[in-house]
């Protein structure tokens, strides 16, 4: 909440949303979720720009590689795609109307 509120956005703002409790997305504390997601769904890439810049481990191929890196999960909650996270909305939408669809 500090992050937010001092830091970015910054200048105390507060959001009028329930925050919740950070979580570990790789390595040996990582959340059975992120576990779960990265084991159906294959990675969008196969290297990292500077893996000595990580501060966890162990470090695995199917890693997720940076923040705001995407899951689009169907309505029985199965992972269907994996988007890096320079994808935009817009070049999801397709896949997002196609489970909509039923198809």
């Amino acid at each position: 909440m500090n992050g937010v509120r001092y830091v970015r956005p910054g200048k105390n703002f507060i959001p009028a949303l329930t925050m919740f409790q950070k979580i570990e997305v790789n390595g040996r504390s990582e959340h059975g979720l992120f576990t779960y997601l990265k084991e159906r769904c294959p990675t969008t890439r196969d290297y990292y720009s500077d893996a000595t810049r990580l501060h966890y481990s162990p470090i695995r191929t199917h890693d997720i590689r940076w923040n705001f890196e995407k899951f689009l999960v169907d309505r029985d909650g199965k992972p269907v795609y994996r988007y890096d996270a320079s994808s935009r909305a817009k070049d999801i939408q397709a896949d997002i109307e196609h489970l909509l669809s039923g198809a």
